[in-house]
């Protein structure tokens, strides 16, 4: 170095004082950064800090210690692309991955019901057939893009009014709607003031009216799970909400352009589904209201088969609530839909309670009731529409045609009747009436609600550094008995419940419990918006699925589903964690596993560059 200086040969000092200064930066960040460890790479004293076997689902919940296993999330190597090249497995266990951004789908692509060719090929629309699901074989492995100047959305409560324009940019609501205030767009936010096309004086006035014309409706008591059927953007069930009322809303994906995306971007239960030929992916005798205020559904055509999939999911004694022109307006055309109307509810023993008109607004409603035996069904003087034949009707609702018969109600009280279950919140925790009557049932099903909320308080939201308060939408993955929404029923938050449909059938017991749910298979794309939740809940799901489909068809269905900062909690064995986290390791997550058992996955903001497409 003297010698250099007696030379003064400064370029070349320069030089090497900054390549000196660039490998020291290196080898701090190296020091820094979190690296992918095995249960092999630690010390004996991590090795025996971890459980040595893995819980069944319905164990107690293991205390958490401070050890964490950290999977790297650093970029992949500069040989694994931007495109899923295979599901193999290296040597070392890991997968490699090459991503790439899906082809001309835009930033709202859904598999399910975006299967343009399959749609086109459809013999028939008349039954809405294009608005159902058409799934690609096989499924689509590339990444959806982001929508330009996508943000964090707007937390809860204040995104039940108002929404980031740049996450949802869909301004043709707002013009096709613009005299019904559904939606307005001011600045770089779109507002909801709580109008609709039959609330004009506003949807909190409407509710109440609700009420006052039928005080047993107790809303947040006897009245827990509500479906808005053809719901707009969703505000009915938004302001349902602080009446301690959850509902399930639904319309399809149709010229309403991106009405379900605003409900969820708001923050509100929300799916996408028609009535058209199949049934809706709920359980008999679910929902204690159904409600529709001009969901433009034809309830009774197809032999009238429309209202009486309403009739199959809407609880015994439970409420339909019809809000629209039929009931109130005296064109030929109306009273001829309401003559149709007042036919088929009396053929079904709907009984009509109330039937009314709000002269302020300038709109009607009317209240019918379903009966809580099946002794109306026996004594009607037609058979028609007919009984079902129990032993030939399927049980499920996944990919199944709609009846054109009426099933038997079923018996949970005196005599033939049905019993109502407990007011809320008492029948969050009390036995539900779909339970097994298997003898140790009632047991299993406490078991399992302890497990849960022992599970949630001590380690999902005690240990894991979950920030609860940014999470508002969630979705779990393999529901059970519905426990883990129950043990989270006191953080300002939802959950749906999904029932996998090679699962045992648990959804009807999770609806007595006034929770909300639906089935799926998780081998296909589901029918929402991407973007839609922030936390997906998987409990030992992926075992009962790698017989039937690959877990990357799985993770990438989480990576669309699934918000920018959002995170997926997965519970699994020690071999699928480390599956699922090199997945997630290839999309540029950063991933947190604790106790070897409980992974961490928080998504980024990372896409492939957007000349990578196929």
């Amino acid at each position: 170095m003297q010698s250099l200086l007696k030379e003064r040969k400064y370029p070349f000092i320069f030089l090497l004082f900054v390549l000196l200064i660039v490998a020291a930066l290196f080898l701090i960040s190296n020091s820094q950064s979190p690296i992918y460890i095995t249960s092999g790479d630690l010390t004996p004293t991590q090795t025996a800090s971890l459980p040595k076997s893995l819980p069944s689902k319905d164990a107690a919940a293991p205390p958490i210690d401070s050890s964490i296993v950290i999977i790297s999330t650093a970029p992949p190597s500069q040989n694994q692309e931007d495109f899923v090249n295979s599901s193999s497995s290296t040597p070392s266990g890991e997968y490699e991955f090459k991503w790439k951004l899906c082809q001309g789908s835009g930033a709202d692509y859904i598999p399910c019901l975006d299967n343009w060719k399959a749609i086109k090929a459809l013999p028939s629309r008349r039954h809405m057939e294009h608005r159902e699901r058409h799934c690609p074989n096989p499924n689509p492995t590339c990444l959806v893009p982001l929508p330009k100047g996508y943000k964090i959305p707007v937390p809860w409560p204040k995104s039940r009014d108002m929404i980031w324009y740049s996450n949802v940019p869909q301004p043709k609501l707002v013009e096709y709607k613009k005299d019904q205030r559904w939606v307005v767009k001011s600045d770089d936010y779109f507002v909801f003031p709580g109008g609709g096309t039959q609330f004009k004086d506003g949807v909190g006035r409407y509710i109440d009216s609700i009420k006052k014309i039928l005080p047993t409706i107790e809303w947040g008591k006897h009245t827990r799970v509500v479906l808005d059927v053809g719901c707009g953007v969703a505000s009915f069930g938004g302001y349902l909400l602080e009446k301690d009322v959850i509902t399930m809303s639904f319309a399809p994906k149709d010229e309403h352009e991106a009405q379900i995306q605003f409900a969820l971007e708001r923050g509100i239960p929300a799916t996408l589904s028609v009535i058209g030929t199949q049934r809706l992916t709920f359980p008999d005798n679910a929902y204690d209201v159904i409600h529709c205020a001009r969901c433009r559904v034809h309830w009774d055509a197809n032999g009238g088969k429309p209202l009486m999939e309403l009739n199959r999911i809407l609880r015994p004694g439970g409420y339909f609530i019809w809000s629209a022109t039929p009931v109130y307006r005296k064109e030929e055309r109306d009273q001829n839909v309401w003559k149709a109307m007042v036919a088929l509810t009396e053929a079904i023993c709907w009984t009509t309670v109330k039937k009314t008109f709000f002269d302020s607004s300038g709109v009607g409603l009317v209240i019918y009731q379903k009966p809580v035996s099946s002794s109306c069904y026996v004594n009607r003087k037609e058979n028609n529409p007919p009984l079902c034949d129990q032993n030939n009707r399927p049980n499920s609702s996944w990919y199944v045609h709609l009846d054109g018969c009426l099933q038997s109600l079923p018996i949970t009280g005196t005599g033939d009747n049905y019993n109502w279950p407990a007011p809320w919140p008492e029948r969050l925790n009390s036995k539900p009436a779909s339970l097994s009557s298997e003898p140790d049932a009632e047991e299993i099903f406490n078991e399992d609600t302890k497990h849960w909320s022992a599970l949630v308080s001590d380690v999902y939201i005690g240990g894991l550094s979950i920030n609860w308060s940014r999470v508002r939408n969630v979705m779990d993955m393999n529901a059970g008995y519905g426990g883990f929404a129950a043990a989270l029923i006191d953080l300002p938050l939802w959950v749906i419940n999904v029932v996998p449909i090679n699962a045992p059938d648990t959804l009807p017991i999770i609806f007595d419990r006034g929770l909300i749910g639906l089935y799926h298979d998780w081998c296909e794309s589901l029918s929402t918006y991407p973007r839609a939740y922030d936390l997906l809940h998987s409990s030992f799901l992926f075992r009962n699925l790698t017989q039937r489909c690959g877990i990357v068809d799985v993770v990438v269905e989480v990576d669309r589903v699934l918000r920018p900062g959002g995170i997926f909690l997965v519970q699994d064995s020690t071999e699928m964690i480390t599956k699922v986290g090199s997945i997630l390791q290839s999309l540029h997550w950063s991933i947190t596993v604790h106790q070897e058992q409980f992974l961490v996955g928080r998504k980024g903001f990372w896409r492939p560059d957007e000349k990578s497409r196929i």
